[in-house]
């Protein structure tokens, strides 16, 4: 086999690259045009203190949000300390004792299983909620016909939908996808909250979930929408009726979004989105070259290059734990943040089984940056995502083509 070089491998990426350009103006124009029809001002950016009445910032924030991902409402907060927050504030927000909530992509992540299941522990099944799963087909097709007809036969209270793959051997699901099955189930069931878990899927094509009829999308401030600036906190948007639910349980049924100060100031909320769709279009091309070069050492990738990404995670399988760990160390070494510390794997709360992860970057633990993570379990399946520029990802390639052990 001839040698493998950058040159040739980004040549085969060009038009891949330029649909992924078409994408990020679309979407940077959107993103500008909602900064200027909500007048954000500096004043924006100040920060408050106390019970935070009348922040501007937090609340022209929220506004903003709702705007560029097509909500009617949003709630938008550092005091969201993660994704897996701000989803099980939806769950604890929409559902009640009796509710049925209906999974549509299997198990949903690691961290959110003892919010699902236990007892004695605040757990949804701790309070009374039946728990319904259905498993994704094919090569991780949602399952059409079946979810229909639980649909029509239980009428639950939630269906949710996770967009990307978590821990598993599955491709990320398109919002076209979704549109006919979020179609269906209000013909069947109007009174459903539909809700998608849209981490890493944010600005990857020019419509989201919000746009084809979910409820509510939910995700994390130090991933995609975040820029790779915003410090912290997660993202809630949706439907006036079902933030407005959400928000009796993110604070508390009398005060719900009138409260919630942030003295350290919003500017880099703000700068973050206004960053993303570049951001995010950098990520994706990284993404492609390194699954490029994977792919043409003769390992399977998830999506395979020729597949439009829906997020911003590329998948590389390898035959043993050791080349595993390997690939998520090298990762490591080109991080601009303790690339020095040799990634090992450790028992991570909230996990299952034991996780390496690479993450040498200036917000901790932010996979929008150039990252990589995996539970040590067969199959081996190493989740590369990030990079806020492609430059970087190109000095990670460039590392990888020298690695002798792939």
């Amino acid at each position: 086999m001839a040698k493998l070089t950058l040159k040739n491998e980004e040549e085969k990426l060009k038009e891949q690259f330029a649909k992924i350009d078409e994408i990020a103006f679309f979407n940077q124009k959107k993103v500008l045009n909602a900064f200027i029809d909500l007048k954000v001002s500096s004043q924006c950016f100040a920060g408050s203190t106390g019970y935070g009445h009348g922040d501007l910032g937090r609340d022209t924030l929220a506004k903003l949000y709702a705007k560029v991902f097509g909500g009617e409402s949003a709630i938008i907060s550092p005091v969201l300390t993660c994704g897996t927050h701000a989803i099980t504030t939806v769950l604890y927000g929409l559902l009640r004792r009796g509710d049925e909530m209906l999974t549509v992509t299997g198990l949903p992540y690691d961290t959110l299983h003892d919010s699902l299941f236990g007892k004695g522990n605040s757990s949804l099944e701790d309070y009374g909620v039946t728990y319904k799963q259905i498993e994704l087909i094919g090569e991780g097709e949602l399952d059409y016909d079946k979810i229909l007809r639980v649909v029509k036969k239980d009428k639950p209270k939630m269906l949710y939908l996770q967009r990307s793959r978590g821990y598993s051997n599955r491709k990320a699901i398109s919002p076209y996808d979704m549109k006919p099955l979020f179609e269906e189930v209000k013909k069947l069931s109007k009174n459903t909250f539909i809700v998608v878990d849209n981490c890493y899927g944010e600005f990857v094509d020019t419509i989201e979930p919000t746009d084809v009829g979910a409820d509510v999308i939910v995700g994390s401030l130090i991933k995609n929408p975040g820029g790779g600036v915003a410090p912290t906190g997660g993202y809630i948007v949706g439907s006036e009726k079902a933030i407005d639910l959400i928000s009796t349980r993110y604070t508390n049924p009398s005060l719900k979004c009138e409260i919630g100060s942030y003295e350290l100031g919003y500017r880099l909320f703000y700068q973050g989105l206004f960053l993303s769709p570049h951001v995010v279009a950098q990520a994706l091309k990284g993404s492609l070259l390194v699954g490029q070069i994977m792919a043409d050492k003769g390992y399977n990738v998830i999506p395979a290059n020729d597949e439009k990404p829906q997020d911003i995670i590329k998948s590389i399988v390898f035959d043993t734990p050791e080349k595993l760990i390997k690939f998520v160390q090298i990762v490591q070494t080109v991080s601009p943040v303790d690339g020095f510390a040799v990634p090992m794997p450790w028992e991570m709360p909230g996990y299952q089984d034991k996780v390496i992860m690479a993450a040498g970057t200036f917000v901790s633990g932010a996979s929008i940056e150039l990252s990589c993570d995996s539970p040590i379990r067969a199959p081996y399946v190493a989740y590369f995502q990030g990079g806020l520029t492609y430059e970087h990802i190109k000095a990670f390639a460039e590392r990888l083509l020298e690695a002798e052990e792939f």
